[in-house]
């Protein structure tokens, strides 16, 4: 059998010099947005820690009983020493915010600009904007010592995975991931037991990487067993975090 390589075109063949070019500079802007928003919240978030991530939809209405919930959650963590972060838009997201920034301890917007839904909300010490979700979504990771998800929708279910994700291919640092919402999480939950466990698509410690707690007091004492009081990383295990 013959062995012939495949030609595969590059913007270095193109006739068009002016489209190539063009093409170029755009990609080129790309990055520099790219690394923009890396650096700002970088400049922001470094030495904001401890820090707890809230998760969950930004449809959920004030009068939504999870609304209410996220508000009691993220005030206990506000006044035991944790920044409160979210996505920095409405639902669960302004819950989050406004809960915390009641407390003692700032509250932090990660905003996304979206065509629709997204509207940062006025809750927010500290507001940042980002063009590019797998941006945002670093800046979470690097920035949490736990995550507390709320019921939500497929953005939710994307954020949880990455984390679980991130996590269970030891890219990031252990951290606690907490379900609230027993009944939301359960038909979710059964499945992965259901379904991946016994195709072996997981592994059955990686059941542990998450918790179903619903009461606040609980979520906050769960986070502090999990540090045993110490919630700084070391730096081996911090410096991993460059490379997510």
């Amino acid at each position: 059998m013959t062995k012939r390589r495949k030609e595969i075109p590059s913007l270095r063949m193109l006739a068009d010099h002016e489209r190539a070019t063009a093409k170029k500079a755009r990609a080129s802007w790309q990055m520099f947005t790219i690394m923009a928003e890396f650096i700002e919240a970088t400049e922001y978030l470094s030495e904001i820690r401890p820090a707890v991530s809230i998760y969950g939809s930004a449809r959920i209405k004030p009068k939504s009983p999870f609304y209410k919930l996220t508000m009691t959650i993220a005030r206990k963590f506000s006044d035991n020493g944790f920044a409160v972060i979210s996505g920095g838009g409405p639902g669960i997201m302004e819950a989050a915010n406004k809960g915390a920034h009641g407390g003692a301890s700032p509250t932090v917007g990660l905003n996304i600009e979206l065509p629709h839904e997204q509207k940062g909300n006025q809750w927010q010490d500290i507001s940042l904007r980002f063009r590019h979700f797998f941006t945002r979504k670093v800046t979470f990771v690097k920035n949490s010592d736990a995550f507390v998800i709320m019921p939500g929708g497929f953005g939710t279910l994307d954020e949880l995975s990455e984390v679980l994700t991130l996590i269970q291919t030891q890219k990031s640092r252990h951290v606690p991931v907490i379900l609230v919402g027993s009944e939301f999480w359960k038909g979710l939950l059964d499945w992965v037991r259901s379904s991946m466990l016994p195709m072996g698509l997981i592994s059955e410690k990686d059941l542990d990487l998450v918790q179903v707690i619903d009461d606040p007091d609980e979520i906050l004492k769960a986070v502090f067993a999990f540090y045993d009081g110490h919630i700084e990383p070391e730096t081996e295990t911090s410096e991993k975090m460059f490379y997510l």
